[in-house]
Protein backbone atom coordinates (compact mmCIF):
# COMPACT_ATOMS: atom_id res chain seq x y z
CA UNK A 1 0.00 0.00 0.00
CA UNK A 2 2.38 2.51 1.06
CA UNK A 3 4.79 1.40 -2.57
CA UNK A 4 1.16 2.39 -4.29
CA UNK A 5 1.35 5.68 -2.53
CA UNK A 6 4.80 6.51 -2.98
CA UNK A 7 4.48 5.74 -6.66
CA UNK A 8 1.61 8.02 -7.17
CA UNK A 9 3.05 10.74 -5.70
CA UNK A 10 6.26 10.79 -7.21
CA UNK A 11 4.10 10.23 -10.89
CA UNK A 12 1.82 13.40 -10.13
CA UNK A 13 5.36 15.82 -10.60
CA UNK A 14 6.51 13.70 -13.57
CA UNK A 15 3.21 14.58 -15.15
CA UNK A 16 3.04 18.31 -13.99
CA UNK A 17 6.40 18.71 -15.37
CA UNK A 18 5.47 17.29 -18.89
CA UNK A 19 3.01 19.89 -18.59
CA UNK A 20 4.80 22.27 -18.05
CA UNK A 21 7.16 21.73 -20.88
CA UNK A 22 4.56 21.63 -23.06
CA UNK A 23 3.34 25.08 -22.14
CA UNK A 24 6.97 26.18 -21.89
CA UNK A 25 7.21 25.18 -25.85
CA UNK A 26 4.11 27.19 -26.94
CA UNK A 27 5.53 30.55 -27.29
CA UNK A 28 8.31 29.84 -29.37
CA UNK A 29 6.72 27.42 -31.54
CA UNK A 30 3.68 30.28 -31.88
CA UNK A 31 6.84 33.45 -32.46
CA UNK A 32 8.62 30.96 -35.03
CA UNK A 33 5.22 30.00 -36.26
CA UNK A 34 3.96 33.48 -37.03
CA UNK A 35 7.83 35.58 -37.82
CA UNK A 36 9.59 33.17 -39.27
CA UNK A 37 7.53 30.25 -41.21
CA UNK A 38 4.83 32.56 -41.91
CA UNK A 39 6.88 35.17 -43.83
CA UNK A 40 8.79 32.57 -45.49
CA UNK A 41 5.60 30.70 -46.49
CA UNK A 42 4.32 33.60 -47.57
CA UNK A 43 7.39 34.77 -49.95
CA UNK A 44 7.25 31.36 -51.73
CA UNK A 45 3.37 30.91 -52.07
CA UNK A 46 3.62 34.73 -53.72
CA UNK A 47 6.21 33.32 -56.53
CA UNK A 48 5.46 30.06 -56.97
CA UNK A 49 1.37 30.59 -56.87
CA UNK A 50 -0.48 32.89 -59.65
CA UNK A 51 -4.69 33.53 -59.83
CA UNK A 52 -4.72 30.70 -57.29
CA UNK A 53 -2.73 27.93 -58.64
CA UNK A 54 0.54 26.50 -58.39
CA UNK A 55 3.31 26.96 -61.13
CA UNK A 56 5.45 24.42 -59.73
CA UNK A 57 7.29 23.94 -63.50
CA UNK A 58 8.76 27.41 -62.62
CA UNK A 59 10.93 25.24 -60.33
CA UNK A 60 12.31 23.39 -63.51
CA UNK A 61 12.64 26.74 -65.78
CA UNK A 62 14.72 28.42 -62.47
CA UNK A 63 16.71 25.69 -62.77
CA UNK A 64 17.65 25.06 -66.18
CA UNK A 65 19.20 29.06 -66.27
CA UNK A 66 22.67 29.20 -67.28
CA UNK A 67 22.84 32.02 -64.50
CA UNK A 68 21.26 29.80 -62.17
CA UNK A 69 23.39 27.25 -61.72
CA UNK A 70 26.73 29.20 -61.85
CA UNK A 71 25.21 31.13 -58.35
CA UNK A 72 24.54 27.67 -56.96
CA UNK A 73 28.52 26.44 -58.25
CA UNK A 74 29.67 29.30 -56.72
CA UNK A 75 27.87 28.80 -53.75
CA UNK A 76 28.78 25.21 -53.03
CA UNK A 77 32.59 25.30 -54.15
CA UNK A 78 33.18 28.27 -51.83
CA UNK A 79 31.79 26.91 -49.11
CA UNK A 80 33.86 23.82 -49.72
CA UNK A 81 36.75 25.67 -50.38
CA UNK A 82 35.84 27.67 -47.43
CA UNK A 83 35.13 25.21 -44.56
CA UNK A 84 38.95 23.15 -45.85
CA UNK A 85 40.63 26.35 -45.24
CA UNK A 86 39.40 27.32 -42.20
CA UNK A 87 40.00 23.47 -40.63
CA UNK A 88 43.33 23.55 -41.85
CA UNK A 89 43.92 26.82 -40.03
CA UNK A 90 42.16 26.42 -36.94
CA UNK A 91 42.72 23.12 -35.90
CA UNK A 92 46.34 24.13 -35.03
CA UNK A 93 44.52 26.89 -32.78
CA UNK A 94 42.21 24.79 -31.39
CA UNK A 95 45.37 22.36 -30.14
CA UNK A 96 47.12 25.18 -28.61
CA UNK A 97 43.92 26.84 -26.73
CA UNK A 98 43.21 23.34 -25.61
CA UNK A 99 46.56 21.55 -24.40
CA UNK A 100 48.68 24.60 -23.90
CA UNK A 101 48.67 26.84 -20.88
CA UNK A 102 50.67 29.94 -21.04
CA UNK A 103 50.45 33.85 -20.18
CA UNK A 104 47.27 35.83 -22.09
CA UNK A 105 45.70 32.75 -22.96
CA UNK A 106 42.15 34.43 -21.80
CA UNK A 107 42.52 37.17 -23.95
CA UNK A 108 43.55 34.88 -26.79
CA UNK A 109 40.38 33.27 -26.58
CA UNK A 110 38.60 36.44 -26.38
CA UNK A 111 40.48 37.46 -29.39
CA UNK A 112 39.70 34.25 -31.29
CA UNK A 113 35.88 34.44 -30.50
CA UNK A 114 35.68 38.40 -31.54
CA UNK A 115 35.51 38.10 -35.28
CA UNK A 116 32.52 35.24 -35.23
CA UNK A 117 30.33 38.08 -33.37
CA UNK A 118 31.10 40.75 -35.44
CA UNK A 119 28.60 41.62 -38.53
CA UNK A 120 29.26 39.84 -41.86
CA UNK A 121 29.45 43.83 -43.15
CA UNK A 122 32.24 44.48 -40.85
CA UNK A 123 34.08 41.78 -41.65
CA UNK A 124 33.55 42.37 -45.56
CA UNK A 125 34.13 46.26 -44.92
CA UNK A 126 37.50 45.15 -43.23
CA UNK A 127 38.49 42.90 -46.45
CA UNK A 128 37.56 45.37 -48.73
CA UNK A 129 40.22 47.42 -46.98
CA UNK A 130 43.02 44.83 -46.86
CA UNK A 131 42.81 43.76 -50.51
CA UNK A 132 40.04 46.12 -52.71
CA UNK A 133 40.05 49.65 -53.45
CA UNK A 134 43.61 50.17 -52.74
CA UNK A 135 43.89 48.46 -49.75
CA UNK A 136 47.00 46.94 -48.40
CA UNK A 137 46.97 43.93 -50.32
CA UNK A 138 45.45 45.16 -53.59
CA UNK A 139 47.27 43.83 -57.25
CA UNK A 140 49.11 41.38 -54.61
CA UNK A 141 48.23 38.56 -57.15
CA UNK A 142 47.73 40.45 -60.27
CA UNK A 143 44.85 38.97 -61.21
CA UNK A 144 41.49 40.66 -59.95
CA UNK A 145 39.51 37.42 -60.18
CA UNK A 146 42.17 35.52 -57.84
CA UNK A 147 42.02 38.38 -55.42
CA UNK A 148 38.14 38.29 -55.11
CA UNK A 149 38.25 34.67 -54.71
CA UNK A 150 40.84 34.86 -51.82
CA UNK A 151 39.25 37.98 -50.26
CA UNK A 152 35.95 35.80 -50.24
CA UNK A 153 37.74 32.47 -48.68
CA UNK A 154 39.92 34.43 -46.35
CA UNK A 155 37.28 36.35 -44.76
CA UNK A 156 35.24 33.66 -44.60
CA UNK A 157 38.22 31.57 -42.34
CA UNK A 158 38.23 34.80 -40.55
CA UNK A 159 34.67 35.06 -39.64
CA UNK A 160 34.32 31.45 -38.57
CA UNK A 161 38.00 30.53 -36.58
CA UNK A 162 36.06 30.35 -33.74
CA UNK A 163 33.72 27.86 -34.44
CA UNK A 164 36.31 25.50 -34.57
CA UNK A 165 38.50 26.28 -31.97
CA UNK A 166 35.35 26.35 -29.67
CA UNK A 167 33.86 23.21 -31.19
CA UNK A 168 36.73 20.57 -31.61
CA UNK A 169 39.05 23.08 -29.13
CA UNK A 170 36.30 22.47 -26.05
CA UNK A 171 35.85 19.01 -26.31
CA UNK A 172 39.92 18.18 -27.19
CA UNK A 173 40.66 20.02 -24.06
CA UNK A 174 38.18 17.74 -22.17
CA UNK A 175 40.15 14.30 -23.42
CA UNK A 176 41.80 12.59 -21.31
CA UNK A 177 45.50 12.53 -22.65
CA UNK A 178 46.68 9.76 -20.79
CA UNK A 179 44.83 7.22 -23.28
CA UNK A 180 47.59 8.44 -25.65
CA UNK A 181 50.07 8.95 -23.41
CA UNK A 182 49.08 4.77 -22.38
CA UNK A 183 49.10 4.12 -26.40
CA UNK A 184 53.11 6.19 -26.59
CA UNK A 185 54.34 3.50 -24.27
CA UNK A 186 52.97 0.34 -25.98
CA UNK A 187 55.20 1.77 -28.65
CA UNK A 188 53.07 3.64 -31.06
CA UNK A 189 54.33 6.96 -32.66
CA UNK A 190 53.10 10.74 -31.49
CA UNK A 191 51.80 10.40 -34.81
CA UNK A 192 50.29 6.72 -34.71
CA UNK A 193 49.00 7.65 -31.22
CA UNK A 194 47.12 10.41 -32.53
CA UNK A 195 45.91 9.12 -35.40
CA UNK A 196 44.03 5.98 -33.79
CA UNK A 197 43.19 7.56 -30.04
CA UNK A 198 42.61 11.39 -30.48
CA UNK A 199 41.19 11.67 -33.73
CA UNK A 200 38.43 8.98 -33.55
CA UNK A 201 37.43 10.62 -30.53
CA UNK A 202 37.65 14.41 -32.11
CA UNK A 203 35.94 13.12 -35.15
CA UNK A 204 32.24 13.68 -34.18
CA UNK A 205 33.30 17.35 -33.37
CA UNK A 206 35.82 17.94 -36.02
CA UNK A 207 32.22 16.86 -38.28
CA UNK A 208 30.12 19.27 -36.36
CA UNK A 209 32.41 22.32 -36.92
CA UNK A 210 33.35 21.35 -40.20
CA UNK A 211 29.37 20.95 -40.96
CA UNK A 212 28.70 24.91 -38.99
CA UNK A 213 30.95 26.18 -40.98
CA UNK A 214 29.37 25.00 -44.43
CA UNK A 215 25.96 25.97 -43.14
CA UNK A 216 27.14 29.98 -42.52
CA UNK A 217 29.45 30.21 -45.89
CA UNK A 218 26.49 28.69 -47.61
CA UNK A 219 23.87 31.07 -46.65
CA UNK A 220 27.16 33.80 -46.51
CA UNK A 221 25.15 37.39 -47.62
CA UNK A 222 27.50 40.59 -46.25
CA UNK A 223 30.59 39.14 -47.09
CA UNK A 224 30.03 37.82 -50.60
CA UNK A 225 27.49 41.11 -51.25
CA UNK A 226 30.61 43.50 -50.44
CA UNK A 227 33.70 41.75 -51.52
CA UNK A 228 31.55 39.94 -54.63
CA UNK A 229 30.15 42.51 -56.55
CA UNK A 230 28.34 41.79 -59.66
CA UNK A 231 30.59 38.93 -60.60
CA UNK A 232 29.94 36.54 -57.38
CA UNK A 233 27.03 35.65 -55.82
CA UNK A 234 25.95 33.22 -53.66
CA UNK A 235 22.53 31.62 -53.34
CA UNK A 236 21.65 34.62 -50.39
CA UNK A 237 22.91 37.11 -52.39
CA UNK A 238 21.38 36.00 -55.69
CA UNK A 239 17.71 36.41 -53.75
CA UNK A 240 18.56 39.77 -52.40
CA UNK A 241 19.57 40.55 -56.00
CA UNK A 242 15.97 39.24 -57.07
CA UNK A 243 13.82 40.01 -54.54
CA UNK A 244 14.85 43.56 -54.29
CA UNK A 245 16.72 44.65 -57.78
CA UNK A 246 15.06 42.90 -60.71
CA UNK A 247 11.53 41.85 -58.11
CA UNK A 248 11.58 38.29 -59.96
CA UNK A 249 9.46 36.33 -57.08
CA UNK A 250 9.46 33.40 -58.79
CA UNK A 251 12.55 32.83 -59.06
CA UNK A 252 13.67 34.27 -55.33
CA UNK A 253 10.88 32.09 -54.64
CA UNK A 254 12.68 28.48 -56.18
CA UNK A 255 15.97 29.34 -54.54
CA UNK A 256 14.27 30.12 -50.89
CA UNK A 257 13.22 26.31 -51.58
CA UNK A 258 16.34 25.37 -52.42
CA UNK A 259 18.19 26.69 -49.98
CA UNK A 260 15.99 25.82 -47.14
CA UNK A 261 16.30 21.68 -48.26
CA UNK A 262 19.93 22.20 -48.07
CA UNK A 263 20.40 23.48 -44.70
CA UNK A 264 17.54 20.99 -43.39
CA UNK A 265 19.78 18.69 -44.54
CA UNK A 266 22.93 20.38 -43.22
CA UNK A 267 20.97 20.60 -39.86
CA UNK A 268 19.67 16.69 -39.83
CA UNK A 269 23.51 15.84 -40.56
CA UNK A 270 24.71 18.33 -37.83
CA UNK A 271 22.28 17.13 -35.30
CA UNK A 272 23.53 13.37 -35.32
CA UNK A 273 27.39 14.27 -35.08
CA UNK A 274 26.22 16.66 -31.87
CA UNK A 275 24.26 13.22 -30.53
CA UNK A 276 27.53 11.08 -31.45
CA UNK A 277 29.88 13.82 -29.68
CA UNK A 278 27.66 13.62 -26.66
CA UNK A 279 28.09 10.03 -25.83
CA UNK A 280 30.68 7.46 -24.29
CA UNK A 281 33.88 9.56 -24.01
CA UNK A 282 35.79 9.87 -21.21
CA UNK A 283 35.87 13.08 -20.39
CA UNK A 284 38.15 15.38 -17.72
CA UNK A 285 37.87 18.79 -16.60
CA UNK A 286 39.87 21.04 -19.14
CA UNK A 287 42.08 22.65 -16.48
CA UNK A 288 43.73 19.26 -15.85
CA UNK A 289 44.86 18.94 -19.89
CA UNK A 290 46.46 22.03 -20.29
CA UNK A 291 50.58 22.41 -19.94
CA UNK A 292 53.22 24.43 -20.48
CA UNK A 293 54.59 24.00 -24.18
CA UNK A 294 57.73 22.27 -24.15
CA UNK A 295 60.03 21.59 -26.17
CA UNK A 296 61.21 23.50 -29.29
CA UNK A 297 58.43 21.61 -31.60
CA UNK A 298 55.66 22.83 -29.29
CA UNK A 299 56.89 26.59 -28.79
CA UNK A 300 57.41 26.54 -32.59
CA UNK A 301 53.56 25.75 -32.90
CA UNK A 302 52.68 28.28 -30.49
CA UNK A 303 54.63 30.93 -32.35
CA UNK A 304 52.97 29.50 -35.64
CA UNK A 305 49.37 29.55 -34.16
CA UNK A 306 50.12 33.19 -32.93
CA UNK A 307 51.23 34.39 -35.90
CA UNK A 308 48.59 33.36 -37.92
CA UNK A 309 45.97 34.96 -35.57
CA UNK A 310 47.53 37.81 -35.99
CA UNK A 311 48.11 38.00 -39.91
CA UNK A 312 44.57 36.89 -40.07
CA UNK A 313 42.13 37.70 -37.60
CA UNK A 314 43.69 41.29 -36.19
CA UNK A 315 45.53 42.61 -39.06
CA UNK A 316 41.93 43.08 -41.08
CA UNK A 317 40.52 44.55 -38.00
CA UNK A 318 43.82 47.06 -37.84
CA UNK A 319 43.29 48.17 -41.44
CA UNK A 320 39.78 48.75 -41.03
CA UNK A 321 41.10 51.46 -37.93
CA UNK A 322 43.70 52.51 -40.32
CA UNK A 323 41.35 53.62 -42.99
CA UNK A 324 38.77 54.93 -40.92
CA UNK A 325 41.86 57.92 -40.00
CA UNK A 326 43.20 58.17 -42.98
CA UNK A 327 41.90 61.07 -44.37
CA UNK A 328 42.73 63.67 -47.28
CA UNK A 329 44.05 65.59 -44.90
CA UNK A 330 45.81 63.01 -43.26
CA UNK A 331 45.45 61.09 -40.33
CA UNK A 332 42.78 62.29 -38.21
CA UNK A 333 39.08 61.86 -36.91
CA UNK A 334 37.59 63.31 -40.03
CA UNK A 335 35.56 60.56 -40.88
CA UNK A 336 34.23 60.06 -37.53
CA UNK A 337 33.32 63.84 -37.82
CA UNK A 338 31.43 64.03 -40.39
CA UNK A 339 29.03 61.13 -39.66
CA UNK A 340 27.19 63.67 -37.66
CA UNK A 341 26.64 65.66 -40.51
CA UNK A 342 23.56 64.68 -42.96
CA UNK A 343 23.75 65.58 -46.13
CA UNK A 344 20.10 65.25 -47.46
CA UNK A 345 21.17 61.81 -49.75
CA UNK A 346 21.89 58.41 -48.41
CA UNK A 347 19.90 59.07 -45.15
CA UNK A 348 17.45 61.20 -43.29
CA UNK A 349 19.09 61.54 -40.70
CA UNK A 350 22.81 62.04 -39.39
CA UNK A 351 24.72 58.73 -40.10
CA UNK A 352 25.74 58.84 -35.81
CA UNK A 353 22.14 58.38 -35.46
CA UNK A 354 22.26 54.56 -36.96
CA UNK A 355 24.49 54.02 -33.42
CA UNK A 356 21.52 54.87 -31.15
CA UNK A 357 19.08 53.11 -33.31
CA UNK A 358 21.34 49.93 -33.87
CA UNK A 359 21.68 49.81 -29.75
CA UNK A 360 17.89 50.22 -29.26
CA UNK A 361 16.64 47.27 -31.32
CA UNK A 362 19.88 45.45 -30.38
CA UNK A 363 18.59 45.57 -26.71
CA UNK A 364 14.85 44.99 -27.14
CA UNK A 365 15.85 41.91 -29.70
CA UNK A 366 17.92 40.84 -26.87
CA UNK A 367 15.00 40.86 -24.49
CA UNK A 368 12.69 38.80 -26.90
CA UNK A 369 15.86 36.62 -27.63
CA UNK A 370 16.32 35.62 -23.81
CA UNK A 371 12.52 34.92 -22.99
CA UNK A 372 11.64 32.94 -26.35
CA UNK A 373 15.62 31.29 -26.10
CA UNK A 374 15.06 30.59 -22.26
CA UNK A 375 11.32 28.97 -23.02
CA UNK A 376 13.06 26.89 -25.57
CA UNK A 377 15.84 25.73 -23.38
CA UNK A 378 13.62 24.92 -20.54
CA UNK A 379 11.39 23.06 -22.34
CA UNK A 380 14.49 20.80 -24.37
CA UNK A 381 15.79 19.71 -20.76
CA UNK A 382 15.84 16.13 -19.98
CA UNK A 383 13.83 14.97 -22.87
CA UNK A 384 15.46 13.45 -26.50
CA UNK A 385 12.64 12.62 -28.48
CA UNK A 386 12.12 12.73 -31.66
CA UNK A 387 9.27 15.84 -31.08
CA UNK A 388 11.78 17.14 -28.92
CA UNK A 389 14.64 17.04 -31.87
CA UNK A 390 12.44 18.45 -33.93
CA UNK A 391 12.00 21.36 -31.99
CA UNK A 392 15.52 21.55 -31.48
CA UNK A 393 15.81 21.93 -35.01
CA UNK A 394 12.86 24.27 -35.75
CA UNK A 395 14.91 26.74 -33.35
CA UNK A 396 18.17 26.33 -35.79
CA UNK A 397 16.54 26.90 -39.04
CA UNK A 398 17.16 30.92 -38.72
CA UNK A 399 20.91 30.27 -38.76
CA UNK A 400 20.74 28.91 -42.13
CA UNK A 401 17.34 30.04 -43.82
CA UNK A 402 17.82 33.18 -46.41
CA UNK A 403 17.37 35.84 -43.57
CA UNK A 404 16.70 37.84 -47.00
CA UNK A 405 13.47 36.10 -47.40
CA UNK A 406 12.39 36.30 -43.59
CA UNK A 407 12.94 40.16 -43.86
CA UNK A 408 10.78 40.57 -47.33
CA UNK A 409 8.48 38.29 -46.19
CA UNK A 410 7.62 40.60 -43.20
CA UNK A 411 7.26 43.09 -45.60
CA UNK A 412 4.50 40.81 -47.80
CA UNK A 413 2.62 38.78 -44.79
CA UNK A 414 3.16 41.64 -42.03
CA UNK A 415 0.87 43.89 -43.96
CA UNK A 416 -2.82 43.67 -42.61
CA UNK A 417 -4.77 43.85 -39.02
CA UNK A 418 -3.57 41.89 -36.74
CA UNK A 419 -0.34 42.09 -37.52
CA UNK A 420 0.22 45.17 -39.47
CA UNK A 421 3.50 46.06 -38.35
CA UNK A 422 4.95 47.30 -41.46
CA UNK A 423 5.13 51.14 -39.67
CA UNK A 424 6.12 49.65 -36.52
CA UNK A 425 9.60 49.80 -34.77
CA UNK A 426 9.48 46.56 -33.47
CA UNK A 427 9.74 44.65 -36.96
CA UNK A 428 13.48 45.03 -36.53
CA UNK A 429 14.23 43.46 -33.10
CA UNK A 430 11.82 40.60 -33.77
CA UNK A 431 13.97 40.01 -37.11
CA UNK A 432 17.11 40.03 -35.17
CA UNK A 433 15.71 38.32 -32.53
CA UNK A 434 15.36 35.01 -34.95
CA UNK A 435 18.75 35.08 -35.42
CA UNK A 436 19.37 35.51 -31.30
CA UNK A 437 17.31 32.87 -30.14
CA UNK A 438 19.29 29.78 -31.43
CA UNK A 439 22.55 31.42 -29.73
CA UNK A 440 20.44 31.29 -26.57
CA UNK A 441 19.06 27.52 -26.61
CA UNK A 442 22.50 26.56 -27.48
CA UNK A 443 24.20 28.75 -24.67
CA UNK A 444 21.33 27.59 -21.85
CA UNK A 445 20.63 24.01 -22.92
CA UNK A 446 23.81 22.12 -22.03
CA UNK A 447 24.22 24.09 -18.76
CA UNK A 448 20.16 23.07 -18.10
CA UNK A 449 20.86 19.58 -18.62
CA UNK A 450 23.85 19.84 -16.38
CA UNK A 451 21.73 20.43 -13.50
CA UNK A 452 20.78 17.18 -11.45
CA UNK A 453 17.16 16.88 -11.91
CA UNK A 454 16.91 15.07 -8.65
CA UNK A 455 16.77 18.24 -7.18
CA UNK A 456 13.72 19.37 -9.30
CA UNK A 457 11.98 16.20 -8.50
CA UNK A 458 12.55 16.64 -4.55
CA UNK A 459 11.29 20.16 -4.94
CA UNK A 460 8.35 19.13 -6.92
CA UNK A 461 7.59 16.64 -4.46
CA UNK A 462 7.84 18.84 -1.19
CA UNK A 463 5.32 20.95 -3.16
CA UNK A 464 6.76 23.33 -5.23
CA UNK A 465 5.42 25.37 -8.10
CA UNK A 466 7.07 24.27 -11.32
CA UNK A 467 7.89 28.48 -11.42
CA UNK A 468 9.28 27.97 -7.79
CA UNK A 469 11.47 25.16 -9.04
CA UNK A 470 12.83 27.41 -11.96
CA UNK A 471 13.44 29.97 -9.36
CA UNK A 472 14.94 28.46 -6.54
CA UNK A 473 16.81 25.48 -8.35
CA UNK A 474 17.93 26.40 -11.85
CA UNK A 475 18.01 30.15 -12.31
CA UNK A 476 20.63 29.99 -9.11
CA UNK A 477 22.73 27.53 -11.08
CA UNK A 478 22.15 28.99 -14.88
CA UNK A 479 22.36 32.56 -13.86
CA UNK A 480 25.83 32.86 -15.72
CA UNK A 481 25.04 31.14 -18.93
CA UNK A 482 21.55 33.71 -18.85
CA UNK A 483 23.91 36.56 -18.89
CA UNK A 484 26.43 35.24 -22.07
CA UNK A 485 23.55 34.24 -23.87
CA UNK A 486 22.04 37.54 -23.58
CA UNK A 487 25.45 38.97 -24.41
CA UNK A 488 25.74 36.65 -27.59
CA UNK A 489 22.02 37.74 -28.64
CA UNK A 490 23.11 41.47 -28.03
CA UNK A 491 25.84 41.11 -30.54
CA UNK A 492 24.35 38.94 -33.26
CA UNK A 493 21.56 40.88 -33.48
CA UNK A 494 23.47 44.19 -33.38
CA UNK A 495 25.15 42.92 -36.58
CA UNK A 496 21.99 41.36 -38.47
CA UNK A 497 21.70 42.47 -42.33
CA UNK A 498 20.06 39.92 -44.03
CA UNK A 499 16.41 40.82 -43.00
CA UNK A 500 17.09 44.59 -41.81
CA UNK A 501 18.30 45.87 -45.18
CA UNK A 502 14.41 45.47 -45.75
CA UNK A 503 12.95 46.48 -43.15
CA UNK A 504 14.99 49.17 -41.22
CA UNK A 505 13.28 52.44 -41.94
CA UNK A 506 15.44 55.20 -44.06
CA UNK A 507 15.11 57.58 -40.80
CA UNK A 508 15.90 54.93 -38.64
CA UNK A 509 18.50 52.46 -40.27
CA UNK A 510 21.03 50.58 -38.25
CA UNK A 511 24.53 50.88 -38.56
CA UNK A 512 25.10 47.37 -40.77
CA UNK A 513 22.58 49.36 -43.21
CA UNK A 514 24.18 52.27 -42.71
CA UNK A 515 28.00 50.62 -43.85
CA UNK A 516 26.36 48.87 -46.79
CA UNK A 517 24.28 52.29 -47.88
CA UNK A 518 27.56 54.12 -47.71
CA UNK A 519 29.83 51.23 -49.07
CA UNK A 520 27.20 51.55 -52.32
CA UNK A 521 27.72 55.23 -53.12
CA UNK A 522 31.00 56.51 -54.94
CA UNK A 523 33.30 58.58 -52.98
CA UNK A 524 36.26 59.20 -50.86
CA UNK A 525 33.84 60.71 -47.99
CA UNK A 526 31.47 57.92 -48.55
CA UNK A 527 33.91 55.18 -48.10
CA UNK A 528 35.60 56.93 -44.91
CA UNK A 529 32.08 57.21 -43.46
CA UNK A 530 31.74 53.40 -44.19
CA UNK A 531 35.07 52.56 -42.28
CA UNK A 532 34.18 54.92 -39.37
CA UNK A 533 30.81 53.02 -38.75
CA UNK A 534 32.62 49.54 -39.42
CA UNK A 535 35.28 50.40 -36.50
CA UNK A 536 32.52 52.16 -34.22
CA UNK A 537 30.48 48.65 -34.57
CA UNK A 538 33.42 46.59 -34.19
CA UNK A 539 34.74 48.33 -31.16
CA UNK A 540 30.91 47.47 -29.70
CA UNK A 541 30.80 44.09 -30.19
CA UNK A 542 34.31 43.27 -28.98
CA UNK A 543 33.85 44.98 -26.11
CA UNK A 544 30.94 42.88 -25.42
CA UNK A 545 32.71 39.81 -25.94
CA UNK A 546 35.39 40.61 -23.84
CA UNK A 547 32.86 40.96 -21.07
CA UNK A 548 31.23 37.63 -22.06
CA UNK A 549 34.84 36.19 -21.48
CA UNK A 550 35.67 37.79 -18.13
CA UNK A 551 32.40 36.40 -16.52
CA UNK A 552 32.53 32.76 -18.80
CA UNK A 553 33.14 29.19 -17.46
CA UNK A 554 33.86 26.41 -19.17
CA UNK A 555 30.27 24.70 -18.68
CA UNK A 556 28.98 27.82 -20.23
CA UNK A 557 27.24 26.28 -23.14
CA UNK A 558 28.41 25.93 -26.86
CA UNK A 559 29.44 29.40 -27.67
Amino acid sequence: MDLARTEVAEAAPRRRRSATRLWLMAPPVVFFGVFFAYPVAAIVTRGLRIDGTWRLGRIAEVLGRSDIRHVLWFTTWQALASTALTLLIALPGAYVLARFDFRGKQVLRAVVTVPFVLPTVVVGTAFLALIGRGGLLDGLWGVRLDTTVWAILLAHVFFNYAVVVRTVGGLWSQLDPRQEEAARMLGASRFAAWRTVTLPALGPAVAAAALMVFLFTFTSFGVVQILGGPTFSTLEVEIYRQTSEIFDLATAAVLTIIQFVAVGAILAVHAGTVRRRETALRLVAPETTARRPRGAGQWALLTGVLASIAVLLVLPLGVLVQRSLDTPGGFGFGYYRALASDDGGIFLVAPIEAIGNSLEYALAATAIAVVVGGLAAAALTGHTGRLVRGFDALLMLPLGVSAVTVGFGFLIALDEPPLDLRSSWILVPLAQALVGVPFVVRTMLPVLRAVDGRLREAASVLGASPWRVWREVDLPMVRRALLIAAGFAFAVSLGEFGATVFIARPDNPTLPVAVARLLGRAGDLNYGQAMALSTILMVVCAVALLLLERIRTDRTGEF
